[in-house]
């Protein structure tokens, strides 16, 4: 909207009319209308630069994501590269010797090796044999009757191992419950 200058309300008609000394109006504040207006601009610029500033924070962490999703398991399959050479190694002695104590020894050697790195990863291994029942920890697989009172309820004996990953439970084990 074009705003007009008041600072001078004369006209040339006034002026020939001998109008000369009409009161002079200094600049009149902004009417409400305006400012409104102005302020409706001004709020949404903000909201159009907020959104587009959003939209690329989105698309930014959209494409983050996905980066990890592709290389979260490169640091464990790294470390598992040197078990994976060691197996190797094992295969071709296994392959090439018949002394069984030296087969088992080098076979002992990359379970030994595979297990220090899972758990340098953060992976352990759950204890459950003797220890009393916990469904938040265990998973049944079936109950045998057990001659000792004391034995009832607790893990007689465990089907599949359970694991936590850095104090996380990522698999359950599955064991035998006394009755």
């Amino acid at each position: 909207m074009e705003e007009k200058d008041i600072t001078n309300p004369q006209t040339p008609e006034m002026e020939e009319n001998g109008a000369e000394n009409a009161p002079i109006v200094e600049n009149e504040p902004m009417s409400e209308l305006d400012q409104a207006k102005a302020e409706l601009a001004e709020q949404k610029d903000k909201y159009l630069r907020l959104m587009a500033e959003f939209e690329n924070y989105k698309r930014r962490t959209a494409k983050e994501r996905m980066e990890l999703i592709q290389t979260a398991g490169k640091d464990v399959i790294v470390s598992l590269l040197d078990v994976l050479d060691d197996c190797d190694r094992a295969e071709k002695q296994l392959n090439a010797s018949d002394d069984i104590a030296v087969q088992k020894e080098g076979i002992q050697l990359v379970f030994n090796k595979i297990r220090s790195t899972m758990q340098s990863k953060g992976l352990t291994a759950m204890e459950s044999i003797g220890k009393h029942f916990d469904a938040e920890l265990h998973e049944a697989i079936t109950e045998v009757p057990v001659p000792n009172e004391k034995q009832k309820g607790t893990v007689i004996d465990e089907v599949t191992k359970g694991y936590f990953l850095n104090e996380k439970i990522i698999r359950f084990a599955k064991v035998v419950v006394g009755k």
